[in-house]
């Protein structure tokens, strides 16, 4: 019997044979997604408290016109849609959120809850899945410039040191790359394009890198949220610094 079907051959929003409680594993998404989205859009506009000494918000890299001489709002808003680009057409959250906001479908095998021709993403809007390759290559130009921002953070008044931030961000930074290297649009342009390595430039270094890389992508869903919950953490700890909420502790 189909998914969602019925006796009498009609399709219902969640209508399945399922005898589990299918619908626990929307919650957790529906509340995370919620509560980021709602954070990162209220940090993307206020438009400050997002440096202090050596540290910057990974909301705000890389630092554009802070003084708005030419932009006059928020400088996270020059450049934040590259990484949520990136986010949003993820393999991984395309799943999460079409399960958990658009219910479609809520699960495998519960019913959908309308009747419609489906076309994947080959029709606007969601033909502009197809573009997270390209997000993918300018998400390795913002780990530059986050990389950048780690080694700053090693350095008060011109010594070097060790604050609070500078872990916090060196953390973060990690997790974002993992994330990224663990990426299937990146395992698939490495090797996973290829039916023959020992046939293909290169073959050997592609074939060694292709299976560090699946290793990584095993773990995809985890880097996926380890870090997006630690970015929006590292912006949260930037912003109570550089408020005044909290003193960072230098621990050398």
């Amino acid at each position: 019997m189909p998914a969602g079907s019925t006796t009498s051959g009609q399709r219902h929003l969640g209508s399945t044979m399922r005898r589990d409680a299918w619908w626990l594993e929307l919650l957790p998404v529906i509340a995370l997604l919620g509560a980021f989205g709602v954070y990162a859009t209220l940090r993307a506009f206020e438009g400050t408290y997002y440096a202090w000494g050596p540290y910057l918000s990974p909301f705000y890299s890389p630092l554009i016109d802070p003084h708005h001489r030419w932009w006059p709002f928020s400088p996270a808003l020059l450049i934040l849609i590259w990484p949520l680009g990136f986010r949003v057409t993820c393999y991984y959250y395309r799943k999460a959120y079409y399960r958990a906001f658009f219910l479609d479908p809520p699960a495998c095998a519960v019913g959908e809850h309308r009747k419609h021709r489906y076309r994947g993403e080959t029709a606007f809007p969601f033909v502009l899945q197809n573009l997270h390759r390209y997000f993918l290559y300018v998400g390795f130009l913002f780990l530059i410039f986050l990389w950048r921002d780690v080694f700053r953070a090693f350095f008060f008044d011109g010594r070097i040191g060790v604050g609070v931030g500078t872990l916090v961000l060196l953390f973060n930074v990690i997790l974002l790359t993992t994330y990224a290297l663990s990426c299937h649009s990146l395992r698939h342009i490495v090797g996973g394009n290829l039916d023959c390595f020992s046939c293909a430039a290169f073959g050997g270094p592609r074939h060694t890198s292709w299976r560090w890389l699946s290793v990584l992508n095993e773990r995809h869903m985890l880097y996926a949220w380890i870090s997006l919950i630690t970015v929006g953490l590292t912006d949260f700890y930037v912003r109570l610094v550089a408020s005044g909420a909290v003193r960072d502790l230098r621990l050398l």
